[in-house]
């Protein structure tokens, strides 16, 4: 496992303790390495947003909200609900060559 394989896991195992958020996890797409946020347990709430400080956080790790990296002047993060959660994706910009990294 690379060293930044292993850092996203252990912030997403770090961001899971903060009590807003339901779930955090990497994950990838067809071409970029993100951290997966879910916020909250209530019924799915469209403007739940992530907490300033993970956002703080995952920014300290190079991780920007997808809408930012892909050009969305928004700036959100919101993915969609999943169960009782609201999902935002981070997308990791760490590398200028992010889009091609190993599994």
């Amino acid at each position: 496992m690379s060293e930044r394989k292993a850092e996203l896991r252990q912030l997403s195992s770090e961001l899971r303790e903060h009590e807003a958020i339901a779930d955090a996890f990497p994950a990838r797409s067809f071409a970029d390495r993100l951290v997966i946020v879910d916020v909250g347990d209530e019924p799915a709430d469209t403007d739940a947003t992530v907490p300033d400080g993970v956002v703080d956080r995952l920014g300290d790790h190079d991780l920007r909200a997808a809408e930012e990296v892909y050009g969305d002047d928004g700036g959100s993060t919101f993915a969609g609900d999943i169960g009782d959660a609201t999902r935002h994706h981070f997308v990791d910009v760490r590398q200028e060559d992010s889009r091609q990294f190993e599994g």
